[in-house]
């Protein structure tokens, strides 16, 4: 039986995504239930999502009817990475755009460093419809806060489904100033590692304020 505050804490998620234009018709989210289970949201653009009872899935095994076939993804990387408890899937509009081009954003302001040295990009357009794909994916990001695959939107990977929903906001901010800078032409170095390591601080209810801010007005 999934809990109450479970069920609404993915379902605000969900909407928030939708809210911040980071999901249209197309879109997922997901929270750990144990290391052998998850719930997933219903299979319907985010935005509709209020009283909707999320989908519990298996760790290992095949999807239950009705959930949709990239949530392979969320098994691989549950699989490989017992710290991650909520994973979301996006197309936000400028980190499609950035992947389009077969790059991904680097650390050149606050939010970037959160992904240093850069966001791992899977160079392959094709929807994730088979294991090996997922699992292709989850290798990648290794112990990264997320993926970008060319053309397909993003993956992030969260202690919780708060984290997670931040990433993609960093995420998509992080690509946005990217654009930004190649159009200006100049060659600039990025952060570096040590200052990005400082820089990426989730003290001071840095995440907090984000997760307010994205949930802000939903009812």
């Amino acid at each position: 039986m999934v809990s109450e505050h479970l069920k609404n804490k993915l379902n605000l998620a969900a909407r928030a995504l939708a809210k911040g234009g980071f999901v249209h018709a197309y879109g997922h989210c997901s929270i750990r239930l144990s290391d052998k289970e998850f719930i997933v949201c219903a299979a319907k653009p985010m935005g509709l999502i209020k009283n909707d009872k999320p989908v519990k899935v298996k760790v290992d095994g095949e999807l239950p009817e009705g959930v949709l076939g990239e949530v392979r993804i969320h098994q691989a990387i549950y699989k490989n990475r017992p710290d991650v408890n909520s994973i979301c899937r996006t197309m936000p509009a400028n980190v499609m755009a950035l992947s389009a081009l077969g790059v991904t954003a680097k650390p050149r302001h606050g939010f970037g460093t959160y992904f240093w040295p850069e966001i791992p990009l899977w160079p392959d357009v094709q929807l994730i419809r088979t294991p090996e794909q997922a699992n292709g994916i989850a290798n990648m990001l290794g112990t990264g806060k997320a993926i970008i695959m060319q053309g397909n939107g993003l993956i992030t990977a969260g202690e919780d489904i708060e984290k997670a929903v931040v990433w993609t906001w960093y995420a998509e901010d992080t690509a946005r100033v990217e654009l930004e800078y190649l159009k200006t032409g100049f060659s600039r170095p990025t952060i570096d590692k040590v200052n990005s390591a400082q820089r990426a601080t989730e003290k001071g209810m840095i995440i907090e304020r984000m997760w307010q801010y994205m949930t802000a007005g939903i009812e």
